[in-house]
Formats: structure tokens, sequence, C-alpha cells
């Protein structure tokens, strides 16, 4: 998610409530994935990276394609690469930071390990500081974006899975990395590295160390604004950015969720988006959105199709109990990607629930406090592996 656009707070905030709640609405395609027999975090193959996507810094750069978890609980691929740090591995192996990235669309041109980071000029430098800390560094691209399906997106189980699944195929391929880690996101990434940070224990198993986690710009109770949407909610154009992520929202849920019947009430026009966000990279979706308004995608109010609030829960809401170990979270006050008011309340409740997680604000906007935050994040994290 990016942070392009200027809205007033108040305006956005009620903007987004709106927008968001239009957005879960197209067809899912239809894709038939190979059988796959290889167990969970097992790789199937390797390629080099390209040079010009290398994390600065970084003395080698691997893409696996390793076997993880999708949205329908079954087995699947999922890409994702390798960095590690110059020098000689201490005892033990790098300690590891399994990266969560942000937006960068559903298509398979999309994945990181084929195009880079979407936010390249703000993502490579943040992440060649982690590696000058000596830490490896695994980062999935989630499966579905570049392998068989279409990415979940904001589906918080799924994202958690791949993000766990690939520190152990990181392990699986090299003796250099420690069983020890910790999972690092931004926007999208936060919700998912967030969402690791519930289940990393349970996924990881015995033989993982999960130490911690750190979400700047986290997503949180987007479900409450989507479940408002309907006909001509909102009447009025927004920043194509929003319009962007919440067409990716809706695209993925119908995908996996299907039986919802969200085709039952698009329009023509919300059918020609739909098929963009399905294979349309972020700064190009954008460009082809100016002009549009979300409200004419739909003909019934979402929560006329059965059972859809609930599977909108399940689907992506973030958890509020249960965590085990210290987990970060940061955000601007400017944001007007991810609706500061929203991820407060989040973290106010994750505060009235007792648990572990240390709240810093950032006078600033969504990917100003994702650079701001490292003054705070990087002694956090290293606190985590002492």
């Amino acid at each position: 998610m990016t942070t392009r656009h200027r809205l007033g707070a108040v305006a956005l905030t009620a903007a987004l409530v709106f927008s968001a709640a239009t957005s879960a609405v197209f067809a899912a395609p239809s894709s038939a994935a190979p059988s796959i027999t290889q167990g969970i975090g097992d790789v199937v193959s390797t390629r080099d990276l390209p040079r010009e996507l290398w994390i600065p810094g970084a003395a080698s750069a691997e893409v696996l394609t390793y076997v993880t978890t999708d949205t329908f609980g079954d087995k699947a691929l999922s890409t994702g690469t390798v960095f590690l740090p110059p020098g000689t591995a201490p005892e033990g192996g790098w300690p590891v930071i399994s990266w969560a990235h942000g937006t960068s669309g559903l298509g398979d041109a999309c994945a990181p390990s084929v195009t880079g980071p979407a936010s390249a000029e703000r993502d490579l430098p943040y992440l060649a500081n982690w590696l000058a800390q000596g830490y490896a560094i695994v980062a999935s691209d989630y499966a579905g974006l570049g392998t068989p399906g279409l990415p979940a997106y904001l589906d918080g189980r799924t994202t958690a899975h791949n993000v766990v699944d690939m520190v152990k195929a990181g392990r699986n391929y090299s003796e250099d990395l420690s069983r020890s880690w910790v999972t690092v996101g931004q926007s999208q990434g936060a919700g998912a590295a967030i969402y690791t940070a519930r289940y990393a224990t349970e996924f990881g198993g015995p033989d993982l160390d999960y130490r911690g986690a750190v979400g700047t710009g986290t997503p949180a109770y987007i479900e409450k604004l989507v479940s408002i949407g309907g006909p001509g909610v909102p009447p009025v154009e927004l920043p194509a950015g929003l319009t962007a992520y919440v067409a990716y929202i809706g695209a993925s849920l119908r995908y996996a969720h299907p039986e919802l019947g969200l085709d039952n009430i698009l329009t023509p026009l919300g059918k020609k988006y739909a098929d963009l966000a399905e294979t349309t990279c972020v700064w190009d979706f954008e460009a082809q959105l100016d002009g549009v308004t979300i409200g004419d995608f739909f003909t019934a109010p979402l929560t006329g199709l059965p059972n859809f609030t609930a599977v909108l829960d399940d689907y992506m809401a973030m958890p509020e109990t249960g965590f085990d170990k210290p987990f970060f979270m940061g955000n601007g006050v400017q944001d007007i990607d991810v609706p500061f008011p929203t991820t407060a309340a989040y973290v106010a409740r994750l505060t009235a629930n007792g648990e572990p997680v240390t709240f810093r604000v950032y006078n600033t906007d969504h990917s100003g406090a994702f650079v701001q935050s490292q003054a705070d994040t990087i002694p956090f994290v290293a606190q985590l592996f002492h």
C-alpha cells in the first residue's frame, strides 16, 4: 500500500468505511493445482534471483519454490527468496527474519521474486538495514502469486502459513539459517506478520524457535468496514489507490469463497475491474482506476448474501488473543492507506486483553512510519534474540 494520495483524515476514514465495503464481489477464476506429494516446507526447486532484484549488501539470493498451505487448507506451492548476509554464519546459523511484503498485485507477474518490491526505493534500503544487522531474510511471495491459484489478499491464516513455511523452506535450503526467527511486515505484510505472531509457534512446531514480530501500517478491523457495502456506496470517486486495494480484497474473496455468490450482485462495470484486479500489478492497476466509482460495482448490499459477515470475519479478522511472544506495531497518524483509527482500536483491544504488544505512533504517513520505525524496531528485534 502506498501513500501517494491525500485526503482529510476524517473524510478519508469515512470514505474507507464505504469503499472497502463495496469491493468483495468478484467471480472466482478456475485453476487446477498439480498434486503435491512433498511435505510442508519442502523445497521443490530453486533458481537464481536476478541481480538487479537483490537486497543491497546481500551475499547471495536464491528463489525457492516450496510447499505451504493455501486458502482452502490444501497443500500448495509458493515462491520466495532467501537472502544471506555477507561473512561466516555464527554458531547455530544466521538469525532469520521472515519478511511479509506489502501490496504488489494478484497477477503472477507481480510477485516480488519476479519483479522486485512494488515500492523498491522504500523497501530495499529497509531490508538492507536488517541484513547489515546480521539477519538472514526469507521472503515469501505468498501462495498463488507466481504459482497456481490466486493469492488470498488479506487472508490472515493463509499468509501466516506462507510466512512460517518460508522459514522451514529456507532452513531446508541452507544450513546457515538458525531455527530462531521473527517475522516483519509492512501494510498488507504487517497484517500477515501480526496474524503470524498469533500462530507462529503452532504452525512452526518444535523445529523452529519463534521469537516475536513487527508490523507497521497494520490493517485491522477492515472486515467491519467491508461488511456495510452495497450499491452506491460510496457514490463518489475515491483515490485510485484505495479503489485498487478494495478491488484486490474482492477478487481474492470471491476466489476463496465462491459459495457466497458474489457475482450475483456484480454490475458490468464491476466485472470489468474484477478481471483487471486478478491480473494487474498495483501501479498499473491504479493508473486504470482514475474516474472509477466503486459504488457503481454492485446491485445489492453485501450483507444480503447468505452468511457473508461470518465468512468475511473468518477470512480476514485479526486475532485478539493468544499471542505467546512479544510483538511490535507502529502506525502513522497521517496514514491514509490504512486508517489509523481502526488500527488504534485494534491495539486498544489487544492491550485490554493483556497481549504482549508494544505500540508506537509516528507523526507521518504510511511509508513514513515504516521508515521512521526502524529506530524502535531494530533494537526491539535485537532484544528478542537475547
